[in-house]
């Protein structure tokens, strides 16, 4: 009995563990580079069942009231989609014509112009945050994507890259309705309650999905860290540096949208699906940028984990003052 109750055990204490389990995922997926042809051909598939378990394990019910007032989220959309992007844009514009090469084109344009990763609601319930903003958000960006991202392929390289809109439209819906239909009938067939009680289990096959997916994407990364060790220390240092100034900046814009919507806003922000972009290029990009791409799964993957105390401290409900402290000595 004990056996066939282990697997539900170790999946339960990886989701009780989730943020720091993920580091340990990506350690492993560089460690073992002779498995990433294997699981390659079943990256949709790991995108795919990324996306029904942040249907599953947000409760659908604020969602669909973040959808029904849809201001906010779509305000938070064009931000991701469309002002930085367009920011990015002009300051590739504006910098010398001889330092804007291709490669530094594309990463730009991969760092900003990209929906959040399909586990971003799932990052943001492992800080222990509500996820329903972070939910309706990803939604409507998929939605989006598909009229922004071509044209700022197209501004930011020059038309040297392109992206095929019908073909990343008829993606993107494939994994938002197969997803969601998914979720609702597992919903159906467990019950909400167990649903909910079984967050943690949730979690844990996040972190064993993650790890799957980073066996394809650490594929030559530990191979470029003893080739070039110092290039590709900087270019990780990077990827962090260009994670964290898109949710600074978020931060600081959106400060009055709420504190755990912000947040949420902010962190998808700084965790861009760059294998999306990937993939709507073909999957012809550039040696240094699909260097960049790999990179940019640590601060994708370690974000829960270095941001967990500042999210607990930052969505806080703020302590009334004690009315008595301020009243002057009579």
């Amino acid at each position: 009995m004990f056996l066939l109750k282990l697997p539900l055990i170790v999946v339960e204490r990886l989701g009780r563990h989730a943020p720091f389990a993920l580091w340990i995922s990506l350690a492993l997926g560089m460690g073992f580079p002779g498995l990433s042809e294997l699981v390659r051909p079943f990256l949709g598939s790991l995108v795919f069942l990324l996306l029904t378990l942040a249907f599953l394990r947000v409760d659908p019910v604020p969602v669909i009231a973040h959808l029904r007032r849809p201001l906010p989220v779509i305000l938070a959309s064009l931000w991701m989609l469309l002002v930085l992007p367009l920011a990015a844009t002009l300051l590739l514009h504006l910098l010398p014509t001889g330092l804007v090469t291709p490669d530094i084109a594309l990463i730009v344009f991969l760092i900003c112009a990209a929906p959040p990763v399909m586990s971003a609601p799932g990052f943001i319930a492992m800080m222990g945050l509500n996820a329903s903003f972070g939910l309706a958000l990803l939604i409507v960006t998929m939605m989006l994507t598909p009229l922004t991202a071509p044209v700022f392929a197209e501004l930011m390289t020059a038309g040297e890259m392109q992206i095929d809109a019908t073909a990343l439209a008829l993606r993107l819906a494939g994994y938002l309705v197969g997803s969601l239909l998914l979720a609702r009938t597992v919903r159906a067939v467990i019950g909400k309650d167990r649903i909910q009680a079984g967050g943690m289990r949730i979690d844990g096959l996040n972190v064993l999905l993650l790890f799957c997916f980073a066996l394809a994407a650490m594929d030559g990364v530990a191979d470029s860290f003893a080739a070039s060790p110092l290039l590709s220390a900087s270019i990780a240092a990077l990827t962090f540096f260009a994670a964290f100034v898109q949710i600074g900046i978020t931060l600081i814009v959106f400060r009055k949208l709420g504190r755990q919507d912000a947040f949420a806003l902010a962190h998808s922000s700084g965790s861009r699906n760059m294998g999306l972009m990937v993939a709507g290029f073909g999957g012809h990009i550039p040696e240094l940028t699909w260097l960049w791409f790999a990179l940019g799964q640590f601060p994708i993957y370690m974000l829960p984990m270095l941001l967990k105390p500042f999210a607990r401290r930052f969505t806080a409900p703020k302590q009334p003052r004690d009315a008595g402290a301020d009243t002057p000595l009579e």
